[in-house]
């Protein structure tokens, strides 16, 4: 009786063993798979605009020198259009859109595009100077703004443009923009 309950108990115990033996195995074939893919995988980097200043993204708050880069690449992006570009041109504006502002935005894009799909009319801007408020969230960002019939410039005049911004957790969004009036429009000249 000793002895069948001795090879019992050793078969149990052998079972056991085989099944920590096959477990181990799996577990170690699988961090060797894993520690294959981690030395081969490429590196991924996220990249930001070229700046010599460092860049940081906190739930704190923005900082100026990422809020101007932010406002100078969209600005250029919003400014400088082409009736060949327009659908592209809508479609990243819309990109950076906060999710409540989309509609109205889109519906201000959409103005535009018709206005200039079909004409021969382009823009450019070239940006003078920038003024960014991270604590409101705005940005001003003042230039020149050359307007273009084919290749000739029927239009050249000196422009600002506010930008409004949202911030929710560390995702910053295009809430709205306008022109602000030069100073002869303020004076009804």
């Amino acid at each position: 009786m000793r002895a069948e309950f001795a090879h019992e108990q050793a078969q149990t115990h052998l079972r056991q063993r085989n099944r920590f033996a096959v477990l181990a195995g799996v577990l170690g074939l699988t961090t060797l798979v894993s520690l294959g893919a981690a030395v081969t995988r490429d590196e991924q980097v996220v990249l930001v605009p070229i700046t010599a200043e460092r860049i940081t993204v906190s739930s704190g708050g923005i900082d100026a020198p990422y809020l101007e880069l932010v406002t100078r690449d969209t600005a250029l992006m919003l400014l400088n259009r082409a009736p060949e570009s327009l659908d592209y041109w809508m479609a990243n504006i819309l990109k950076l859109a906060d999710p409540a502002a989309h509609g109205r935005l889109k519906a201000e894009l959409v103005k535009i595009v018709e206005e200039q799909r079909g004409s021969d009319i382009s823009q450019a801007f070239v940006i003078a100077e920038m003024h960014v408020d991270p604590k409101a969230l705005t940005s001003t960002v003042t230039g020149t703004l050359k307007t273009f019939v084919g290749a000739q410039v029927i239009a050249s005049q000196r422009r600002s443009f506010r930008f409004r911004w949202s911030k929710r957790g560390l995702s910053l969004a295009l809430a709205g923009f306008e022109q602000l009036p030069t100073d002869k429009e303020e004076l009804g000249q």
